[in-house]
């Protein structure tokens, strides 16, 4: 299986979802379904059949993560030197030249993007538009939604 790219900050915050499920959810589960098949007939349990598929939920969201995490290469932004050139895990100002506004976007890891926070994936249409371009290129992008026009503004590795 090929490495996926983590930032540092991606790792541990996977890392602490990951003890979350582990250490509380899973607990939480299993007295769930202990309770519900102290109930009585389990044909007709809604409650141990409801607590069961979230179990197997839970299951399938932890090895997930422990394979992703196994996988990963992390790589830590903040020690590469700033060029102006836009990488993995740097945050990138643009200016959208269409709609006269300026966006700030990180590029992140599929399991670590959160397009309402900006985290955009390393995998998007504008991720791959943006890696590799330098501070005040102009550039097309090509995008399910239509053609995006931006200037890049700032390129920064927090």
């Amino acid at each position: 299986m090929s490495r996926v790219p983590l930032t540092k900050e991606g790792e541990i915050s996977i890392k602490e979802k990951l003890s979350n499920l582990k250490f509380v959810e899973r607990p939480q589960i299993s007295n769930a379904i202990a309770e519900a098949r102290a109930h009585g007939d389990l044909k007709e349990n809604a409650e141990y059949h409801a607590a069961k598929e979230l179990q197997g939920l839970i299951e399938a969201k932890i090895s997930e993560m422990e394979n992703a995490l196994a996988n990963a290469q992390v790589i830590d932004v903040k020690e590469i030197p700033e060029t102006g050139r836009v990488i993995f895990g740097s945050t990138v100002k643009v200016y959208d030249i269409e709609n006269d506004k300026e966006i700030k976007y990180k590029i992140v890891g599929n399991l670590e993007s959160d397009p309402e926070k900006g985290q955009i994936s390393i995998d998007t249409p504008i991720a791959k538009g943006l890696v590799g371009k330098f501070v005040d290129d102009e550039i097309n992008i090509q995008t399910p939604s239509g053609n995006l026009k931006y200037e890049i503004l700032e390129v920064k590795h927090l």
